[in-house]
Formats: structure tokens, sequence, C-alpha cells
């Protein structure tokens, strides 16, 4: 099982507009880009506010987490 390719989008694309009709597809699409468009402002508000705060995106540690596997007996 992958990623979708053409004939499976396309199947898709069908059943959705089956379901919701030609009339309400424009603005389930338009709810689903607003909302895209809001998560990725989240996302780079919360970077530029890390940056603004002298913070570093990254924790700084670049070893390896140890796992420590203990076993009962």
């Amino acid at each position: 099982m992958g990623i979708p390719g053409g004939t499976e989008w396309l199947i898709i694309l069908l059943i959705v507009l089956v379901l919701f009709g030609g009339k309400k597809l424009p603005e389930l699409m338009g709810g689903l880009g607003k909302g895209i468009r809001s998560f990725r402002k989240g996302v780079s508000g919360s970077e530029s506010d890390k940056a603004a705060n002298g913070e570093s995106l990254d924790d700084g540690n670049d070893r390896p987490k140890k796992i420590h596997n203990e076993t009962k007996q």
C-alpha cells in the first residue's frame, strides 16, 4: 500500500463529487484551503516566535539517545 496514483485519485474525486454534489464541493475545498493556510501560519508563527526570542529551532542535542533494554527474570 502506497500513495494513491492517478486512477485512485480520480476515483476518490468521483466519490466525493457524488457524495457532496457540485454545488457543495467549492465550499468544501475553500474550507480545506483555509484550514491548511491557518496550519501553515501557525507553524511558521511558532518558528518565528522562537527565532525572535533567540531560541534555537533544534534542541542542540545531536547525540543519539540511549535505549535501555532491561529484562526481568
